[in-house]
């Protein structure tokens, strides 16, 4: 089990491995569709982005708040299918130097490709843990683009023990689920042989 804190750095990626489990101290930033396409958008057109995106590590995550007198209250921290980001995944990682990227599902050989050049790794998070997930959130420290609303708007997130999570695609172009597809395939095909 590896304690690291975020923003990483790209020593502690390149020291992940297939399998490692994680949890994650710092800051943590959640965006999905919207929030990948406006930040994407804004820096082709030189418009501001915000500055946690930089090294960041994102959760595709669309959170439940509660406000808190003059902040918010995480209530459920759920992961989302990070498929649904793919199109964008891979410039988003070279644009921004992403570290790491909390989902669920896993992403495509293009995401895997640009996480190995530039050093992320992607954490699978269990599916159907939302509310314990959000007991590993000290803080949340801001919201941009609240106008996006409030599963879309990238939160702002202080994290202490949050996870545990699983290494499931590193930064040396491994990845468990094209290991578990090509162990299905061949399986398969010494079924069909009998």
């Amino acid at each position: 089990m590896k304690r690291l804190r975020s923003p990483l750095s790209l020593e502690d990626v390149r020291s992940l491995s297939l399998g490692d489990m994680v949890y994650l101290d710092g800051m943590v930033v959640t965006g999905r569709d919207k929030l990948h396409m406006r930040a994407l958008r804004n820096l082709d057109q030189g418009l501001p982005v915000p500055e946690a995106l930089r090294n960041a590590t994102i959760f595709h995550c669309g959170p439940i708040m509660r406000p808190d007198g003059d902040g918010w209250e995480p209530l459920a921290l759920g992961p989302t299918t990070s498929a649904r980001m793919d199109a964008l995944e891979p410039e988003m990682i070279r644009a921004f130097g992403l570290r790491a990227i909390i989902g669920k599902g896993g992403m495509s050989k293009e995401t895997l490709q640009a996480m190995q050049e530039t050093g992320c790794v992607f954490l699978a998070a269990t599916g159907g843990a939302a509310v314990s997930l959000s007991e590993g959130i000290k803080e949340v420290k801001g919201r941009e683009w609240e106008d996006l609303g409030m599963a879309e708007s990238m939160w702002v997130l202080e994290a202490e023990r949050f996870g545990p999570f699983i290494v499931a695609m590193d930064a040396h172009g491994n990845s468990l689920y094209e290991q578990v597809k090509e162990r299905v395939t061949e399986n398969m095909r010494r079924w069909e042989g009998n």
